[in-house]
């Protein structure tokens, strides 16, 4: 197929949705604010994991993958719904300088990335984009595996380009605060923020568990 008028279609797509702010935004403000930019990045790739595990379920049938790993999805939010919140309650008792703080976080690149997969994972603006709105825009049917890769590839690059000034913003004013009681405060927003995301993948996750029930 001619893919070149939907990849373009769905990059434009993409950006205006991950440009919205929600709770992918706010989780990635949260971690850049309360770890820096670094860390920041390690959970957007986590996010972007998440966005490409949603386009292959669109292409390859919603059916058949739910089936298969519904259960193992529902335990990655919520470990990663439950690290949130633990990180949350880090940050809110911290009292540690930056170079503390940076430390610490280099040590929780894998945890970090896995929570924002389960963010992704159980974000509805992903879900809705991918299973309502992608068909829209591509002929899922028509697309076979070059034409996946290179939609995953674009994928990960629209993310990064569009959301990482979140990121590159919120640690730039962290940098700016670097006085012991304005970095305590500004853990504390993080915290409030990481900690309301976690907060709402444990929503989900419980919701489908009930579901499932």
């Amino acid at each position: 197929m001619d893919l070149l008028a939907p990849l373009i279609a769905y990059s434009i797509a993409l950006s205006i949705a991950a440009v919205i702010p929600g709770p992918g935004v706010a989780g990635l403000v949260g971690q850049s604010l309360g770890s820096g930019l670094k860390v920041s990045l390690v959970f957007l790739a986590g996010i972007a994991l998440g966005d490409v595990v949603y386009l292959t379920v669109a292409i390859a049938g919603l059916a058949a993958i739910a089936q298969l790993f519904s259960g193992a999805l529902l335990a990655i939010k919520v470990l990663g719904g439950a690290y949130l919140v633990y990180l949350a309650y880090k940050f809110w008792r911290s009292e540690a300088g930056l170079t503390a703080v940076a430390k610490a976080a280099d040590r929780r690149s894998a945890k970090t990335f896995l929570s924002g997969f389960a963010l992704t994972l159980g974000n509805p603006k992903t879900i809705i984009f991918y299973l309502a709105l992608l068909p829209t825009v591509i002929d899922l049917e028509a697309v076979g595996v070059g034409q996946w890769a290179a939609l995953s590839v674009l994928t990960v690059l629209v993310l990064f380009a569009t959301l990482s000034p979140y990121a590159l913003l919120a640690s730039g004013a962290r940098q700016m605060m670097a006085r012991a009681d304005a970095l305590q405060k500004l853990n504390r927003i993080a915290a409030a923020i990481i900690g309301s995301t976690g907060v709402f993948i444990l929503g989900q996750a419980a919701t489908a568990f009930a579901r499932r029930a």
